[in-house]
């Protein structure tokens, strides 16, 4: 009858260390990591400026930092991208390093891209030619002044 005790002793004793470690994981606090900008490294930020202002329509918003040679740009829903020329270290980029972004008016941005000189592929590298998805969706890439790619895609059926 005493061993009977001291077993249920011990197994009262491993389920509270079980629980207690179960509950102490449960109160560890969530990220809830969420996108806030993208930055790039431009050469001039008022030339790279004018391209997302010309070709993307994007709209520039305060630079919180107040330093010269950075600009901000919104993207939408609290999103920005940051171009800062501050930093002169080479930057290496390829077409897999990319800004993605979607329109509603696909063809639009594509009389705009044919209007300002600006050469757009598919993702193999078609000149002229736009991409469209298993999924209906379409899209074209396109370098900015420094060499960075940037896609767009369309929002579906048009």
């Amino acid at each position: 009858m005493r061993s009977n005790k001291g077993l249920i002793k011990v197994r009262i004793l491993a389920y509270l260390v079980f629980f207690s470690y179960t509950l102490l994981g449960q109160s560890s606090p969530k990220l809830n990591i969420t996108f806030n900008h993208l930055a790039l490294s431009v050469k001039d930020v008022n030339r790279s400026a004018e391209f997302y202002t010309t070709v993307l329509g994007l709209a520039e918003i305060t630079n919180k930092t107040r330093m010269e040679g950075i600009r901000w740009f919104s993207l939408g829903e609290g999103k920005e991208l940051h171009l800062i020329s501050l930093v002169k270290d080479t930057v290496v980029i390829n077409k897999a390093v990319h800004l993605a972004l979607t329109t509603n008016n696909f063809d639009t941005l594509l009389k705009t891209l044919i209007e300002n000189k600006i050469a757009y592929s598919d993702w193999p590298g078609t000149p002229n030619k736009v991409n469209i998805r298993a999924d209906g969706i379409k899209q074209v890439y396109f370098q900015d002044p420094d060499g960075y790619w940037v896609e767009v895609n369309s929002v579906g059926e048009e």
